[in-house]
C-alpha cells in the first residue's frame, strides 16, 4: 500500500511539473531575460543566454537530461545535480540551495539566479559545454532579429576591452 502511494504522489508532481512548464518563443525568453537582468551580466549578452538555453533544453522548461555520472541536467539551462541543485538522488554541493524540480517550471527567476551563479563562477559559460561548441566566437545577432532587444555588454568588462592595446 506503501508503494501505491509513493507511486501516485510521483505521477501527481510529474503532472503538476508538465502542466506548468512552457515552452518559450525565442523573442519571448529575450525579453524575460533582458527583464531579469541577464543583458550584459558578466560581459554575456542575450544572444549568449539564447544560444545556450537552445541546445541545452530547446527553450523547454521541463527538459531533463540523465548523464553517464548518474547526475541529471534540469530546466531550460540544463544546471547539473551535482553541482547545483538537489534531485535527492545523487550527491550534490547543491550551490544554489535550491531542488531541482523548482528548475521544471515556467518561472524562470530560480534558474536565472542559479544560471548567474555558473556564469559567475570561475569557468563563465565554458561550464556549458554546448556553449562552448555552439556560441563561443560566434555571430549571435540572430539570435535577437525581430526581438527588439539592444545588446548591453557589462561596463566593467567593457572598460577592460577599451582600455586594452589596439594589435
Amino acid at each position: 500500500m506503501k508503494v501505491w502511494g509513493a507511486v501516485v504522489a510521483i505521477l501527481a508532481t510529474l503532472m503538476v511539473v508538465t502542466l506548468d512548464s512552457k515552452i518559450y518563443r525565442r523573442c519571448e525568453l529575450a525579453r524575460k531575460l533582458d527583464k531579469a537582468g541577464l543583458n550584459g551580466y558578466k560581459g554575456y549578452t542575450i544572444g549568449d543566454w539564447l544560444c545556450l538555453a537552445h541546445y541545452e533544453s530547446g527553450f523547454d522548461t521541463s527538459f531533463v537530461d540523465h548523464n553517464p555520472d548518474g547526475s541529471s541536467e534540469y530546466g531550460i539551462f540544463q544546471l547539473n545535480s551535482a553541482w547545483w541543485c538537489n534531485n535527492a538522488v545523487t550527491p550534490t554541493w547543491n550551490l544554489c540551495h535550491m531542488d531541482c524540480h523548482d528548475l521544471l517550471n515556467r518561472h524562470l527567476l530560480d534558474d536565472i539566479l542559479c544560471a548567474k551563479k555558473v556564469v559567475s563562477s570561475k569557468r563563465g559559460m565554458t561550464s556549458w559545454d554546448s556553449w562552448t561548441e555552439h556560441c563561443d566566437g560566434h555571430d549571435l545577432s540572430q539570435w535577437l532579429k525581430g526581438c527588439k532587444i539592444s545588446v548591453r555588454i557589462d561596463s566593467k568588462i567593457k572598460q577592460i576591452h577599451d582600455s586594452e592595446p589596439q594589435m
